[in-house]
């Protein structure tokens, strides 16, 4: 499963770095990506991570984090079909 959520306060690669350290310690996450310039959090995870845990870590770091969504599957499939 994959998740998305706003990440408010990051200024830096470091912010950056701090946010997905964070979301990586959650139990169940698998892969995390964070990007400032868009100010949202991408994490692949297990069906039972629950949002409040995925929220709690990032707010505990400093960082103001909402609007955990669930993102859309697009079937292993890239852009024109391709594979990934």
């Amino acid at each position: 499963m994959t998740k998305t959520m706003t990440v408010e306060g990051m200024m830096c690669g470091m912010c950056e770095a701090h946010v997905a350290d964070a979301l990586r310690k959650v139990p169940g996450v698998e892969k995390v990506k964070v990007s400032r310039a868009n100010n949202q959090a991408t994490i692949h995870c297990q069906e039972d991570v629950s949002d409040e845990a995925l929220l709690k870590a990032v707010n505990d770091t400093g960082y103001t984090a909402s609007n955990v969504q669930v993102a859309e599957e697009t079937g292993g499939k890239k852009l024109f079909g391709f594979k990934k």
